[in-house]
């Protein structure tokens, strides 16, 4: 089925930002639900009729089929992108006292899970080009405390994973890769998920890979990692009755699971989708001063979960708030890095991450963003920046 059923194919140029034009959302979740709704019914109706809810036969399938798709020997369904960040640092050995390095530009949960199994986060700044961890700042913050390098794989693209291991394989450190945002990225061909000890990714309903709830993913090649993450996600039990640590509750169920499976097979198509409509972005707000692209490393093939550019001069409030005049959507991830958050203030001087939440802006890039409807927010663009 196309993605893009009631669109007559255009051009960004053929398209102006007149006010008759309709509104664009940032996100328009229901798209892709129409799209699927016949098998996410049958999904649906498959786990009610079977009535088994909880570690069943939707959840081993869809493990096995996500670490096909990731290039890994083990994927272990956890309730939650943020438990499946908790759970995997204790399967790594990462506790009290502890210190992982990771970076302050992202969502909450990256520190939040460090906190939460008793080790300190240690805020590096980031690269200004693709907001990802800068290694040279992560070389520099390594102490004895250090345990770990938690970097973020941000907006669908991934860390510098080569630096980063020669790093933590010199300091005989743990890598886990937040790969929340990045499921079907690569780099040099090999897929996020499989480039650290262990990765974890989330299902949050706005992800390129959504669940119709919240569910998470743990990856790893290392057989003592996943034999340990399948017990913390059961109550720290082995089999029925035996239990060797305190675990938790977090299981991925099977109605998320099942309709997952539905998605999954779709998920490189959308991915194609989203680089294409990137491409054209990139295309059309080359010429526009004060107004920076996303960078793409080499070797690196982005996702875009977010298409995130970068405002200059103090105008990106200004931008934002004339999309939104002109029914444009657009989010700011992130609007203050971490260390100056309350929950988090470090006193540090992060300035590369500091200057990045005071200019980046996220278009529309979901897969289901119709043609003329990106030709719109160019246009609108282009005319709230004077181009």
């Amino acid at each position: 089925m196309s993605l893009q059923p009631d669109a007559t194919p255009t051009t960004p140029s053929s398209v102006d930002s007149g006010e008759a034009a309709g509104p664009v959302p940032f996100l328009e979740i229901t798209r892709e639900i129409d799209e699927l709704r016949a098998p996410l019914l049958a999904a649906m109706e498959r786990v009610l009729e079977g009535a088994r809810f909880i570690l069943g036969p939707e959840v081993s399938a869809f493990e096995e089929e996500s670490a096909r798709v990731l290039g890994v020997e083990h994927a272990i369904g956890v309730n939650s992108g943020t438990d499946a960040l908790v759970i995997a640092l204790r399967a790594l050995g990462v506790g009290p006292g502890d210190e992982v390095i990771t970076s302050p530009f992202t969502f909450i949960s990256t520190a939040e899970s460090i906190s939460l199994v008793g080790a300190t986060p240690v805020f590096a700044d980031i690269l200004p080009s693709t907001f990802n961890l800068d290694p040279a700042a992560v070389r520099s913050l390594v102490t004895e405390r250090t345990k770990a390098i938690l970097p973020v794989h941000l907006y669908g693209q991934t860390a510098d994973m080569a630096s980063l291991k020669a790093i933590a394989g010199e300091h005989d450190l743990a890598v886990l890769e937040d790969a929340a945002q990045a499921f079907g990225a690569t780099t040099r061909g090999l897929p996020a998920g499989a480039l650290g000890h262990a990765a974890t990714f989330s299902f949050y309903p706005t992800k390129n890979l959504g669940a119709c709830g919240d569910g998470g993913l743990v990856t790893t090649n290392d057989d003592g990692v996943a034999e340990r993450v399948r017990q913390l996600h059961g109550h720290g039990g082995v089999g029925r009755d035996t239990y060797v640590a305190v675990g938790y509750n977090s299981r991925l169920d099977e109605l998320q699971a099942a309709l997952l499976r539905v998605k999954l097979p779709h998920i490189q198509r959308w991915n194609d989708r989203r680089r294409e409509l990137a491409a054209r972005y990139d295309e059309a707000l080359a010429d526009l001063t004060g107004v920076l692209t996303p960078a793409v490393q080499d070797g690196a093939e982005h996702v875009y979960h977010q298409y995130t550019v970068r405002i200059a001069d103090g105008r990106r409030d200004a931008v934002r708030d004339a999309l939104t005049t002109a029914g444009v959507g657009s989010m700011i991830y992130y609007a203050k890095p971490l260390h100056l958050r309350p929950v988090y203030a470090t006193g540090q001087s992060l300035p590369m991450a500091e200057q990045a939440s005071a200019e980046v802006l996220s278009l529309p890039i979901a897969q289901t963003l119709r043609d003329e409807e990106q030709a719109r927010v160019i246009a609108v663009l282009r005319a709230a920046v004077g181009a």
